[in-house]
């Protein structure tokens, strides 16, 4: 697989704790987000193929089962949003709502 996160996919991203973890996939979200309203789909295409990428990482890297099954309702609903028929009503508004508690949470942790 040719990963956009190679020093990632070798390892590093399996010793990150989840809410960075899901803080960085909402990172890249809010590139497709934000890549989308400016109406380049080729740069929101990417940054949302990236977040897949670090969605997969994490169900690889995460054997709890409570997180497994977020992580992969995560992936379906996001999926959905972007390329299905958007089955789940998502919206912009609920995809930044729905990462900005793991960011906050993961800066909050981090700083000294």
């Amino acid at each position: 697989m040719n990963y956009q996160h190679k020093d990632l996919a070798t390892g590093r991203w399996s010793k990150l704790p989840l809410l960075a973890q899901m803080a960085n996939i909402g990172g890249e979200v809010e590139r497709a987000l934000n890549w989308r309203i400016k109406k380049n789909a080729d740069y929101a295409q990417k940054a949302f193929e990236r977040s897949l990428e670090l969605i997969d990482l994490t169900l690889d890297s995460d054997k709890n089962y409570a997180h497994l099954n977020e992580i992969t309702r995560l992936r379906e609903a996001i999926v959905d949003y972007f390329f299905g028929v958007n089955q789940f009503l998502s919206s912009e508004a609920s995809w930044r709502n729905y990462f900005l508690p793991f960011t906050y949470a993961s800066r909050r942790n981090y700083q000294s």
